[in-house]
């Protein structure tokens, strides 16, 4: 890649995450269009997760009676809920196991691995899940699967910065509540799925208050050479 194009393209980059920020309330009156959502969401889509096992699922939130219905249990989310154009509720897989059926889909079905390999590539996850402690209860697995989710929840509020559209990662609400409201839904599939986290995505109402303040470089790295 040309120097100047490289250099202009890391300028755009960090703007861009100096542009992000904790967007509370948002200009009801503006949408993003179809073509910019369906552009962030592919970012989510196309990130990586660990062993390449993709255990997130997006559930998009339009529909304003439900939304009221989260508004109620989701303390950190209301102001975002009433005004954001689009709102997310990231799930997570729960039997995200090297040996179970959603292993084995994710192996044969969407990488195309053959008998064989499938056989030698499971054995080797199911290493790695049990050295890493995650095979020890279903929290542990969920936990393991819940942090996936929050690397495409990165990549989608980055992507959308870059486009100039604002969001709000959202952990303040009442994960029992959230969990029994869309699991009466059905949104949860039989318990295949659990709440993650939640995103909200839309135009700014208004700047925010001060300047992104944020450690030294110094301060948060460490050089071992």
């Amino acid at each position: 890649m040309d120097v100047a194009v490289q250099t202009k393209k890391k300028e755009e980059i960090l703007q861009a995450f100096q542009f992000r920020h904790a967007t509370k309330m948002f200009d009801a009156s503006r949408k993003i269009t179809e073509e910019d959502f369906a552009f962030i969401l592919e970012t989510g889509r196309l990130s990586p997760s660990s062993i390449g096992f993709e255990p997130w699922k997006f559930l998009i939130v339009q529909n304003p009676e439900f939304r009221q219905r989260l508004s109620e249990v989701s303390s950190g989310a209301q102001k975002q809920l009433a005004t954001a154009s689009h709102f997310i509720v990231i799930l997570a897989r729960t039997d995200a196991s090297y040996n179970s059926p959603y292993a084995e889909y994710m192996l044969k079905e969407i990488k195309g691995m053959p008998d064989d390999v499938f056989e030698l590539t499971s054995a080797a996850f199911g290493k790695f899940q049990n050295n890493q402690g995650l095979l020890q209860n279903a929290k542990t697995l969920l936990d393991w699967a819940s942090k996936q989710t929050y690397i495409a929840l990165g990549n989608m509020m980055t992507a959308a910065a870059q486009i100039g559209i604002d969001s709000c990662p959202i952990e303040g609400y009442n994960y029992a509540e959230v969990h029994r409201i869309l699991e009466e839904a059905g949104l949860l599939e039989n318990g295949a799925w659990d709440v993650s986290v939640m995103a909200a995505f839309g135009y700014r109402a208004a700047e925010p208050p001060r300047e992104k303040s944020r450690k030294s470089i110094e301060q948060i790295t460490h050089w071992i050479e």
